[in-house]
């Protein structure tokens, strides 16, 4: 059986095309999923310039299921996230940190014909999670990137007693705060501006300090030393040795934006401190069905701005989070559609 569907792809000058995914055979292991939703996270905007079908953020309905399938079957809401399939039998795939995967197959590299972008889309079963009853679908994609980004460390190195600095409050960083907070942390939000502390105190950081303008970050008057700092923006542009003044001893530094500049710190403060640098990258199995089933279960999600899935919607969709305009998850979705493909 043949399987075609619609994908859109990017391209040398940027524009978005709208082209047709073929599919000769669908393998034993593999879902077919009519995708109704697809986040737009900041790697999209990366790979908008390369010719490969853009997307990784993805929600939709199991339409087929092959032969060896266990878990899966026609009729479930599903999504999928960054990584689409590893070896299985390395030490990082045998310890639960199968995104670490030397061969794991990953968006950007793999799949290209295919992507969240589109109508359809075929995946290894064992890298398609189910989307709790409670999450609708259109708040379930953003939590398939964004949401595992930000979990997945804070399960790893965070406490519930900690106190938790969240640097920038976009589309990583509100999400961030609710998790934290949901884990019982005590959160302290930074932005450069007084813009967004309305909107992070109602997420759940319990203070708000704005930096701009602000030469020594001792006058913020943080009210207690920060024991984790969870950095959401660019983190090429951060001046550390004043973040370094807001930590405790052996505190954890964890950057989760891609970027291709050196992040640079102050060598001597962190070794005389014991500051540990967390590296992290979208997370494994385990960890992406326990984000979606604790952001059911504590209501955490995304704030989203829908736009239709099309061309000139992914266009204005990108150009607005290029700019910084989308509060704070862009979604693509069909059902803004009159027609459905």
């Amino acid at each position: 059986m043949a399987y075609e569907g619609i994908t859109f792809r990017g391209s040398r000058n940027g524009q978005i095309h709208k082209e047709r995914f073929f599919r000769q055979n669908l393998k034993s292991d593999e879902v077919v999923i009519q995708i109704t939703h697809s986040g737009i996270c900041g790697t999209d905007l990366h790979f908008m310039h390369a010719d490969i079908v853009l997307g990784h953020e993805g929600v939709g309905v199991v339409r087929e299921v092959g032969e060896n399938c266990k878990t899966l079957r026609v009729g479930d809401r599903v999504g999928w996230g960054y990584t689409y399939w590893s070896c299985g039998r390395c030490s990082a795939c045998l310890t639960g940190h199968e995104s670490y995967c030397p061969i794991a197959g990953k968006y950007g590299a793999h799949h290209l014909d295919q992507g969240s972008f589109g109508s359809l889309a075929i995946k290894p079963e064992q890298w398609v999670f189910r989307i709790p009853d409670g999450i609708e679908s259109k708040y379930a994609a953003p939590l398939l990137c964004g949401g595992a980004t930000v979990f997945s460390p804070m399960v790893e190195f965070l406490k519930p007693t900690d106190r938790v600095g969240i640097i920038g409050v976009g589309g990583l960083g509100h999400l961030a705060i609710q998790f934290a907070a949901k884990m019982g942390c005590d959160v302290v939000a930074f932005s450069s501006t007084e813009v967004k502390r309305e909107d992070a105190i109602s997420l759940g950081a319990r203070e708000f300090y704005a930096t701009n303008d602000v030469a020594d970050y001792t006058t913020l008057n943080v009210a207690k030393p920060l024991d984790s700092l969870i950095i959401t923006t660019g983190a090429e542009h951060l001046d550390f040795s004043n973040y370094y003044k807001l930590l405790k001893p052996v505190a954890t530094v964890i950057p989760l934006t891609i970027s291709f500049e050196p992040m640079v710190v102050p060598t001597i403060p962190t070794i005389a401190n014991g500051i540990k640098i967390a590296g992290t990258t979208p997370s494994g199995i385990l960890i992406m069905s326990q984000t979606l089933e604790f952001a059911e279960r504590n209501n955490i999600r995304p704030i989203i701005q829908e736009f239709p899935m099309t061309e000139d919607g992914i266009m204005d969709a990108m150009a607005r989070l290029k700019n910084g305009d989308i509060r704070y998850r862009a979604v693509l979705s069909w059902q803004l559609l009159e027609e459905l493909p």
